[in-house]
């Protein structure tokens, strides 16, 4: 498996870059008979994609997907799917002054040291752009997961210092933040105005809830679901923190507090709390799986800051472009399309193990 793929059975690759002719993926594994439209995959490009708010780069691009193989009549064809998505609104001369400097916070000289050669216009292959190629594939497994009767409700937890108080599902979309708290969106705007006004730029928390997930996805050692959805929400750019059920909160329980305890009526088995976040052992257990990923504040800031040149020499570097003063309500989408291409991945490697409790699941 190459670095730019993830996945053992339901496997995406993505490719491209930033200022790039296009970028996309490819996804292998996807099972034939799937109804698949591009639309069906733009709807949550759209929810990625730039300049739709105040609070998001001002870069212009439609990110419309193409869907290049794969599908025939509109239905997946159990070959992989190759998606491609066209850069439109590059302007790679906002980058000439990093072309021999590091910029804080970003992978410019860990790039540089790796490899000895960096495309520096805009971060090249490290860009977030890359992560609409994982959104493309993420939409393919959520429709195949939503028509198992899996789904998912992604949101911005808290943006800076202020948090979500209350819960409204309607509510996340009715807003930029994605944030299911009319209350908190309105106090959390007025937080990133003072951000922007300061040159500054914010982070913040993503909780995602999947439903329906059956029992004993995962594996028991080192393909433990929460080890790889720690993985996958990791291996985004942004995310420097993942905790699945209450997380580091179980620092301060007692293991009577932590627990969580089963119970069982009319043959069917449920828990009596959900402490575990859903997950138990490294398998799923039935019940939600909940997990939060942390974003850290966007680190392409207009303040002047001190770096160094490839050189070694020291000086103070204004970042210059089109950036995100928070990148949580983007990245809200592309937290959903890793932890769908995890549970997907993990229920194809579960054919193997049980193909009666697959036949079962599936034709339930």
């Amino acid at each position: 498996m190459s670095q730019s793929s993830f996945g053992k059975k339901f496997v995406v690759t993505t490719w491209g870059e930033s200022h790039g002719k296009a970028i996309g993926a490819v996804l292998d594994g996807c099972p034939a008979g799937l109804s698949l439209c591009e639309e069906d995959i733009q709807v949550f490009l759209d929810r990625r994609k730039p300049g739709q708010s105040r609070y998001t780069t001002a870069r212009k691009e439609g990110d419309l997907v193409e869907i290049l193989s794969g599908v025939f009549d509109g239905k997946t064809t159990g070959t992989p799917i190759s998606l491609l998505i066209r850069n439109t609104d590059q302007r790679s001369r906002d980058y000439g002054n990093i072309a021999y400097s590091y910029r804080p916070g970003h992978a410019d000289y860990t790039f540089d040291q790796k490899y000895g050669f960096r495309d520096y216009r805009g971060g090249g292959r490290s860009s977030g752009r890359e992560t609409a190629g994982r959104v493309a594939a993420g939409a393919i497994a959520i429709k195949l997961l939503n028509e198992l009767g899996i789904t998912f409700t992604t949101y911005a937890k808290s943006i800076g210092p202020v948090e979500i108080r209350s819960f409204s599902e309607d509510e996340i979309r009715n807003n930029a933040l994605c944030m299911p708290d009319a209350d908190a969106a309105e106090k959390a705007s007025a937080y990133l105005e003072e951000c922007l006004k300061n040159q500054d730029s914010a982070g913040g928390v993503i909780e995602c809830r999947i439903k329906n997930v059956p029992a004993g996805l995962g594996d028991t050692v080192f393909d433990k679901l929460d080890a790889t959805l720690a993985h996958a929400i990791m291996s985004i750019g942004a995310v420097k923190a993942v905790e699945i059920g209450d997380g580091i909160q179980v620092t301060k329980l007692t293991g009577s507090a932590d627990n969580d305890g089963f119970s069982q009526k009319d043959g069917v088995i449920t828990k009596t709390s959900n402490h575990a976040g859903g997950i138990m052992g490294g398998m799923s257990d039935g019940s939600d799986i909940i997990l939060r990923a942390h974003i850290k504040p966007t680190p392409s800031i207009s303040q002047p800051q001190s770096t160094v040149t490839n050189k070694g020499e020291n000086l103070e570097l204004e970042i210059k472009g089109r950036h995100d003063p928070v990148i949580v309500p983007r990245a809200v989408v592309v937290v959903e399309a890793m932890a769908a291409l995890t549970i997907t991945d993990a229920l194809f490697n579960n054919m193997s193990a049980r193909m009666d409790r697959i036949h079962e699941f599936y034709h339930r």
